[in-house]
């Protein structure tokens, strides 16, 4: 008896599963791989409703594609403009939102919008498509892919905000933030959050008024008068961002973070800093003395990449190595500051949007 074309399709996907699970022990990254199917299989021989099956099957494909489009571009810096969708294009506020797109990508960015209109048109307008990114998602009004971006191969349309989210903060090596209303809001305070408790960065937080504008002064106002005067933050947390109404000014922001400061990660419980240049001795002596407060024991240390970074792309870049209290992220910020306004051979420095 002939097969059906859903019976042929499940007899092609049973065999292909058989096949992965026997090349398993031999595929790259084969052990996450199989944590990941096994997690599948798990919920699979649990009472599952359909709907949560829906929600697991959407956010998977939202990864795949998020993944697949942005693997080309993952050695070039990217930074994320969040804004209201609302801001017409005849604004000062939009305009100034063209002009700092189109100075960051002639820096050597690229830029990630909302894919909107407003603050997100405006980014993708001065970025241009070949510089634009567009994380889109379909709501009920204010969200169709403005025409800058529409139809480029580097739009996503995400089913869930939580994965747009992911991919926006996960891509980016900062943020800049115009003026918007709640979904603004919401990007900044979340952004800030996953700053002040080390799940995203360290990287810059850019916050753009239009000049003479007091849209994120007054913010901060409501920041320190009601959050840092009431210990409800710590001191040094204002540190994780920067507020400009000067287009220069917010571009230097963002190339000076990565001016010295390459990236980090943590390798066994260890904060691994990873540097463009090696640090003179005398000037790791200093940091030891001006931030031992960030350490839970012992030192701040230069290093090479370790053995579990061997193969790793920046495997050849100097390094700092300590045990980070990851709780001071204030006061870590301040360090890489500290460290980025070192005086250096200018041909290290002419690519910070590389990584």
């Amino acid at each position: 008896m002939a097969l059906s074309p859903t019976n042929k399709t499940n007899s092609a996907l049973s065999r292909e599963i058989i096949e992965l699970f026997d090349r398993l022990p031999n595929i790259k990254h084969g052990r996450l791989l199989e944590r990941a199917l096994g997690v599948l299989l798990r919920i699979a021989s649990d009472e599952v409703d359909r709907l949560d099956l829906k929600i697991l099957t959407y956010a998977l494909e939202d990864l795949e594609k998020g993944f697949k489009i942005f693997y080309p571009y993952r050695h070039v810096r990217k930074i994320t403009i969040f804004g209201s969708a609302r801001i017409a294009s005849d604004t000062s506020e939009y305009l100034l939102a063209v002009k700092f797109a189109r100075r960051i990508t002639d820096l050597g960015f690229m830029v990630l919008t909302g894919a909107g209109g407003g603050i997100m048109q405006a980014g993708n307008e001065g970025a241009g498509r070949e510089h634009s990114f567009g994380l889109n998602i379909q709501l009920p009004f204010e969200q169709e892919s403005n025409p800058f971006i529409v139809d480029d191969p580097k739009l996503i349309d995400f089913k869930y905000f939580f994965t747009r989210k992911l991919f926006f903060l996960r891509e980016s090596d900062a943020i800049a933030l115009f003026p918007g209303g709640f979904g603004t809001q919401d990007e900044a305070f979340e952004t800030l959050t996953l700053c002040q408790t080390g799940k995203y960065g360290p990287a810059p937080l850019v916050l753009i008024d239009e000049p003479g504008g007091d849209y994120w002064q007054s913010w901060n106002k409501y920041i320190c008068s009601q959050l840092l005067n009431r210990g409800l933050i710590s001191p040094e947390d204002p540190s994780l961002y920067t507020i400009t109404d000067d287009i220069e000014e917010a571009c230097a922001a963002i190339r000076q973070f990565y001016r010295v400061y390459h990236s980090s990660r943590y390798v066994r419980g260890r904060f691994v800093m990873r540097l463009n240049v090696k640090l003179r001795e005398d000037f790791i002596e200093e940091l030891n003395q001006d931030f031992s407060d960030i350490l839970v024991r012992g030192r701040i240390e230069p290093t090479p990449a370790l053995p579990e970074e061997i193969g790793d792309e920046t495997e050849n870049l100097p390094r700092l190595i300590f045990d980070f209290n990851q709780r001071d992220l204030g006061r870590l910020y301040q360090m890489i500051n500290r460290i980025n306004q070192l005086e250096i051979p200018s041909p290290e420095t002419e690519h910070p949007e590389r990584k």
